[in-house]
């Protein structure tokens, strides 16, 4: 299915879309190189409580550890968003099976 007659099917109904919630996590966060902040992020909050911040680097350290699982709850959302919006991404979530269309009866 093209992009734009998923696009129209989506919108009139004539369609139901699936999306893997676990691929969708894991693609968003791939995406967003989630590993890669959060990391950092916990490192500075460790780093904070050491030197004496000890509330500034726990709360720090708790948006580094809360913050990717929030937005990886969301993930299937922004899947659906992202590929009614953008042909490209609407064409690799396909590809990769996150997405899945079956007709509705």
């Amino acid at each position: 299915m093209m992009h734009a007659e998923f696009v129209s099917a989506y919108g009139a109904g004539r369609i139901k879309v699936e999306i893997d919630p676990k691929n969708a996590a894991r693609y968003l966060s791939a995406r967003l190189l989630l590993p890669f902040v959060m990391m950092p992020v916990i490192g500075i909050g460790i780093a904070l409580v050491l030197i004496g911040w000890i509330w500034t680097g726990i709360v720090l350290m708790a948006t580094g550890i809360i913050a990717p699982r929030l937005i990886k709850r969301s993930a299937s959302r922004f899947v659906l968003t992202r590929a009614l919006e953008d042909e490209r991404v609407y064409q690799e979530v396909t590809r990769l099976a996150i997405l899945r269309i079956t007709p509705t009866s």
